[in-house]
């Protein structure tokens, strides 16, 4: 062998890895392409084939597996069995293109959640979240072909490009975490009774055998109790707030509140104190202690006192607020408006539990505060 033909064989480790994810989706191409025209030289989606086959007759529900030619009548149910198949198998999914003719739907994808890969971002935009880069250019498809209120598989890829989760993983799969009704009325009712929202899904998971048999974790679970408790803060009550805060404003002028309401116009943060908590605050705001610990009852809002003590060792309220949510924008929003309601000034040194999401609204909002 010559020296050129030896350098040609064994090319670079950087060639052969560029090459090797074109060289990957050329085969996947060359697959679908084989796929296509077997699909129709099979079955006419449109309606049957010549040779009598009735391949769209076998259903999902019975095979448990996917083939050309099943029908669903609907976009929900073709999303789920798609997605029940990925969960099976370890995978999970995400929802793709939709080609609509007059605003009717008339084809449908859904893709492997590791289809592709993200845009490329500039690497100086700075952001408050850096997530893991997870896709992997997976072509693994099905597409659905919709005509008369029926979806008809018209295009399946089965060739992923990645390792499929254990057993014991996918429970943690995206598009299989879901809080279903009945659990949900559960973690409603338990919590609506003062039960505490982790003792709740700590339940419910004892119940069904484990975590990993419950659906979704304890952080959907959370989010679920969020989503709840904006939806069930009535207009009366909302309406009750104001007007009582309005009412102690025209008693006391050193009266101070403030409100946020959510994307829907509706309340979901509100603070306040009265004349004697900023007069306490002028005199012994120095040290400051911020705790979350507490619930309501009837909202399970998160009750959130900004406490000092006083030159007779006496705890003082310096200002109260309820909040939806303990993330950053909704404790940014509430550090800047009780700096605001004192009068922009900070204190020396501010008490939390060790909550990273307070933590870093204090940062910003704080910069002087040793905490």
């Amino acid at each position: 062998m010559t020296l050129d033909e030896n350098e040609e064989t064994h090319g670079s480790a950087e060639r052969r890895e560029t090459n090797a994810m074109e060289f990957q989706r050329n085969v996947i191409d060359v697959a679908e392409n084989n796929d296509r025209e077997k699909n129709e030289n099979v079955v006419d989606v449109d309606g049957g084939n010549d040779e009598g086959e009735n391949i769209e007759n076998v259903t999902f529900v019975e095979s448990g597996e996917i083939k050309i030619g099943m029908q669903v009548s609907s976009e929900e149910e073709a999303y789920n069995m798609y997605n029940e198949y990925a969960l099976k198998k370890g995978f999970s999914i995400r929802k793709a293109a939709r080609r609509t003719v007059n605003g009717v739907v008339r084809q449908r994808e859904f893709v492997c959640s590791k289809q592709g890969f993200k845009e490329f971002e500039d690497p100086s935009d700075v952001k408050k979240y850096n997530h893991l880069e997870t896709r992997t250019c997976c072509c693994a498809r099905i597409r659905f072909d919709v005509k008369n209120d029926i979806w008809t598989v018209s295009h399946f890829n089965d060739i992923h490009t990645h390792e499929f989760a254990s057993p014991e993983e996918r429970c943690n799969l995206r598009s299989g975490r879901k809080v279903h009704s009945r659990h949900g009325n559960i973690l409603s009712n338990m919590v609506g009774a003062g039960i505490k929202a982790t003792k709740s899904y700590s339940f419910l998971a004892k119940e069904v055998g484990g975590a990993n048999n419950l659906g979704f974790s304890r952080r959907d679970c959370h989010n679920f109790l969020r989503i709840v408790r904006k939806e069930i803060i009535e207009a009366g009550d909302g309406q009750s707030i104001i007007n009582h805060f309005k009412k102690r404003q025209s008693e006391d002028p050193m009266f101070f509140y403030s409100m946020q309401v959510d994307q829907d116009n509706r309340m979901a943060n509100f603070f306040w104190r009265d004349g004697r908590s900023k007069l306490d605050y002028d005199s012994f705001g120095d040290v400051v202690i911020f705790d979350t610990t507490y619930r309501t009852n009837k909202y399970n809002l998160i009750c959130a006192p900004f406490v000092g003590i006083n030159h007779h060792w006496n705890n003082i309220l310096f200002g109260c607020a309820f909040l939806v949510s303990e993330t950053i924008e909704s404790f940014i929003w509430l550090f800047e408006t009780f700096l605001t309601a004192m009068g922009g000034k900070q204190p020396i040194s501010i008490f939390t539990d060790q909550d990273q999401a307070m933590a870093s609204a204090i940062k910003e909002v704080f910069p002087k505060s040793r905490h």
